[in-house]
């Protein structure tokens, strides 16, 4: 029965880590971002994520942003710099033009660093590209 489901590729959703300066801490935080780059709505985007080295492992979270319209992008967490050390996994699942979309992203241990800084399609910000 698995083998006659069908999930599309997904293109144009993205998952980033972007560097962003916090007044009321006067610090900058690292934060993690859906990025819907179709031009066209998605729904119940639903993103699980977790983190992990040889040793450790960090909690599963989990998020769900009802609507996410056209070129829009939306903050799904905050990120502690000690667990950019670790390999980061954002599995993402989506509704749009009446299919279920599902893609994992990730981030290498310690590959979201100053040299990997990119400009983020949709977002006025830079930061890191999930993979």
């Amino acid at each position: 029965m698995r083998k006659d489901i069908t999930i599309p590729e997904v293109k144009d959703v993205h998952i980033a880590i972007v560097q962003e300066y916090n007044p009321e801490f006067e610090w900058n935080d690292w934060n993690a971002y859906i990025i819907n780059e179709w031009l066209d709505a998605i729904e119940t985007v639903i993103v699980v994520s977790s983190g992990s080295n040889a040793e450790k492992k960090t909690s599963t979270m989990r998020h769900v942003i009802q609507h996410m319209p056209a070129r829009s992008f939306a903050k799904v967490e905050l990120l502690q710099e000690e667990v950019l050390q670790f390999t980061n996994e954002f599995r993402v699942s989506f509704f749009a033009e009446g299919q279920l979309f599902d893609k994992k992203f990730v981030f290498q241990e310690n590959s979201v660093s100053p040299q990997n800084i990119r400009k983020i399609p949709v977002m006025d910000l830079k930061g890191v590209l999930g993979k």
